[in-house]
């Protein structure tokens, strides 16, 4: 980072009086702050790293109190980074702001291998922390067990359930299972079915595995009664809003069974419950158009039977799938795994969570499992004239959202009360920018969505029409980034 950009980031900061996510705040006035260890791990273990800035005081208004020794201070906060396992390696910039010394220091992300990083005097458990919003919280137990079981390639699928025999196997499924196999596995064709059941992860030495159980089992919740689909109606936008009648849900349902039942019994709750509307073709045939593309609802939800996690700690958590107004979400237990970050998918092959249970549910159900789910998510949406799809990471949980901008026109049939609630959302966007905002700001004023769905949906279309402007316009995804509203009057005059 150079001074100007140091000097452009603490006036961000001092107009907006907040500590950002990849900025924290340090006084320094005294002597170097004792207590750096747990910033210094969630930056480190957050995506694209994070700066602390010492010489601000936050408790007192943000005011620019100076650091007392440049040349101490680095020292300090060099020693404190060795004590970190791996070893931090801050980058240092020193400028003068309003006649004061006032220093940063750069936390680079490590790689996915070496995370999480932690203090060593504390150790893995108590010394790893993570980044949420602008504070550092310690990671829980299952958030450091997510980044080992990626390093030591644990298979939670190919667990074994002592309590379990082959006998809890459907035997109709189990038929089909060797049938199919033996047709489309050349090399385990002529094995005996014991021998094909060991090979495929389903069983261990006469138990089944949970990946077993969950694609062959006659009932696998009699084994984890939570490994299931809660299912959900929401009359209005928000979860928790009451319907006229003062119903929570409109419709509820828990979902059991293997994951090809589930998958299917999921499917069958979504088309019961979303609108359709009727359009008319060139040729005057009318056909019913669902408000979300059926084939990227039913990639989303396979997404979180296959790619949920499926060790100890989420046996109680089941996959959530909500219908609201105006959006559709799916989430289940289990972050991204592995290297892959959120504005990697659907571009980047995948680290696959669960092999064992993708390459079965290829076999029984002729799933692709070529990496190709988000892309065909993204491309259904697009083809159904839709927005983006939206997907989040957070703290051992994964949500894709689906957006129905035609919600409007298909509980109403009223296409101009959509335009007018569009040019509503573009005038609260003009009126709140006239002074720079954040993309995180404009998205909780307006409370519309995710600030990625606020930027393709609103912001892109007002920056292409001149409506809005950014501040830093060479460096469009910069973090620093802000827009504000371009006024009439400022035009140059020749």
């Amino acid at each position: 980072m150079l001074p100007e950009e140091l000097n452009a980031l603490i006036d961000q900061i001092l107009s907006n009086k907040c500590e950002l996510q990849s900025v924290e705040l340090k006084k320094a006035g005294q002597g170097t702050p004792e207590k750096l260890y747990d910033t210094l791990s969630s930056f480190s273990n957050q995506y694209g790293g994070g700066t602390i800035i010492f010489g601000i005081d936050e408790k007192s208004g943000y005011k620019v109190t100076g650091v007392y020794d440049v040349q101490d201070l680095q020292t300090k906060v060099t020693q404190k980074a060795l004590q970190m396992e791996p070893i931090v390696r801050p980058i240092f910039t020193v400028t003068e702001y309003q006649g004061k010394k006032v220093v940063s220091a750069e936390i680079s992300e490590v790689d996915t291998n070496d995370k999480p990083c932690f203090y060593k005097a504390a150790g893995r458990l108590r010394g790893s922390y993570i980044r949420v919003g602008e504070s550092d919280e310690p990671m829980t137990e299952y958030e450091v067990y997510c980044y080992e079981a990626y390093k030591k390639k644990i298979r939670d699928e190919l667990r074994v359930i002592e309590r379990s025999s082959t006998e809890d196997f459907s035997s109709e499924t189990l038929e089909e299972y060797f049938l199919k196999t033996r047709r489309i596995k050349a090399n385990l064709a002529k094995l005996p079915s014991d021998k094909i059941l060991s090979l495929q992860g389903m069983a261990y030495e006469g138990k089944p595995t949970v990946a077993g159980l969950m694609v062959l089992g006659v009932y696998p919740q009699a084994f984890f009664p939570q490994m299931s689909i809660t299912a959900m109606v929401v009359d209005g936008t928000v979860f928790g809003e009451l319907g006229g009648s003062g119903e929570r849900f409109i419709d509820n349902k828990r979902i059991e069974g293997t994951i090809p039942q589930m998958l299917e019994d999921a499917m069958a709750f979504v088309r019961r419950n979303i609108r359709n509307a009727t359009v008319i073709n060139s040729n005057g045939v009318r056909k019913d158009k669902p408000e979300y593309p059926l084939k990227a609802v039913r990639e989303i939800i396979l997404n979180a039977l296959i790619h949920r996690d499926y060790s100890v700690h989420t046996e109680y958590s089941p996959i959530r799938i909500v219908l609201y107004k105006d959006r559709l979400e799916v989430e289940n237990p289990g972050g991204l795994y592995g290297r892959l970050t959120i504005n990697d998918l659907g571009k980047l092959p995948a680290d696959t969570r669960n092999p064992f249970l993708a390459a079965n549910l290829e076999v029984m159900i002729n799933t692709e499992n070529r990496f190709s789910g988000i892309p065909t998510i993204i491309q259904e949406m697009k083809n159904a004239g839709l927005n983006p799809p939206v997907f989040e990471s957070r703290r051992g949980n994964f949500k894709a959202i689906l957006y129905n901008d035609r919600h409007a026109d298909i509980v109403e049939t009223s296409k101009q009360k959509t335009e007018n609630q569009e040019k509503s959302v573009e005038t609260r966007i003009k009126a709140f920018c006239t002074n720079p905002k954040s993309r995180d700001e404009i998205a909780e004023h307006l409370n519309l969505g995710s600030a990625y769905y606020i930027v393709t949906r609103y912001l892109k279309p007002m920056l292409d029409t001149g409506t809005l402007a950014m501040t830093i316009p060479e460096k469009p995804k910069s973090k620093f980034q802000k827009y504000y509203t371009v006024k009439l009057n400022h035009i140059i005059e020749l």
